[in-house]
């Protein structure tokens, strides 16, 4: 079996002031190119495994290798960074610069990329994102998606294996989180980079490979979205809804129409029902 880009081995991790952990004996194996989501309540424990994976964080019991790297040898932490980057929630927070190819061009001065070669890997990544056209505008008179998008496109540029999303729809309108959803899908799907997705949008779940429910510190369920979103009263008890229209499906069911199990987005219902008007 090959060996898996990203691995959290009996992981705990506890914050000085608080003498409850707030990851508990937490095992993750991710591998390459996959695409796979963590979901779970505020507290749950999701955003600090995402920084213990990124090395932000040094786990208490338990190891993290990234890239066959530990991030507990502090020798390893700049390349675990550039080759896992990381996105974050709020955008405003993320964009540095007064242009946006500038802001592109920031991480790739940090680690030493030479200025000759910069040019063509900003030019890719913000193409990569769709954001190409946007490369002189300023970021501030950008949406709340297009944002995104160029914070993507800095990690990007660094030419990472994987990259990990903390929440970072979770500030964005519907139309902001479908553009930035959309162009992550197609970096996975073409290019296939590993993406460690960090929501609690349920509907953002289900485009992933496997699905991974967090609660008050440990994993307490895993598999794929068909499998994880089922029973929406199996993730109710830690107080998560399942999709929409997986929750509609088994409304449906209970009222008589045979809708088949496992339906979780809007396309497929609709196919469904044109199905059984058929």
């Amino acid at each position: 079996m090959p060996t898996p880009i990203i691995s959290v081995d009996h992981v705990s991790f506890a914050y000085e002031e608080e003498a409850r952990e707030a990851v508990r004996d937490v095992s993750l194996q991710l591998p390459r190119g996959s695409f796979h989501a963590i979901l779970g309540q505020n507290g749950s424990g999701k955003s600090t495994l995402a920084k213990l994976i990124n090395g932000l964080y040094l786990p208490t019991k338990g190891t993290v290798t990234v890239c066959g790297m530990d991030t507990a040898d502090d020798r390893n932490t700049w390349e675990i960074r550039r080759r896992a980057g990381m996105v974050f929630q709020n955008p405003d927070n993320q964009l540095v610069a007064t242009v946006v190819e500038e802001d592109v061009a920031f991480g790739l001065e940090n680690i030493g990329v030479p200025t000759a070669e910069m040019p063509a890997r900003i030019e890719k990544a913000l193409r990569d994102v769709g954001m190409l056209e946007y490369a002189q505008r300023a970021p501030h008179t950008l949406s709340g998606g297009q944002k995104q998008r160029v914070a993507i496109a800095g990690v990007l540029a660094m030419q990472p294996e994987a990259i990990i999303f903390d929440e970072s729809t979770a500030m964005l309108d519907p139309r902001g989180r479908k553009e930035v959803m959309e162009a992550v899908k197609q970096l996975n799907r073409e290019q296939g980079i590993t993406v460690l997705w960090i929501t609690h949008f349920m509907e953002e779940a289900v485009h992933c490979d496997r699905v991974h429910i967090m609660h008050d510190g440990q994993i307490v369920l895993s598999g794929t979205p068909r499998d994880v979103f089922a029973d929406p009263e199996q993730i109710r008890k830690y107080r998560l809804d399942a999709p929409p229209m997986a929750r509609l499906a088994v409304q449906l069911r209970e009222a008589g129409m045979p809708i088949r199990d496992g339906v979780l987005t809007a396309e497929e219902m609709t196919k469904e029902v044109l199905r059984l008007c058929r």
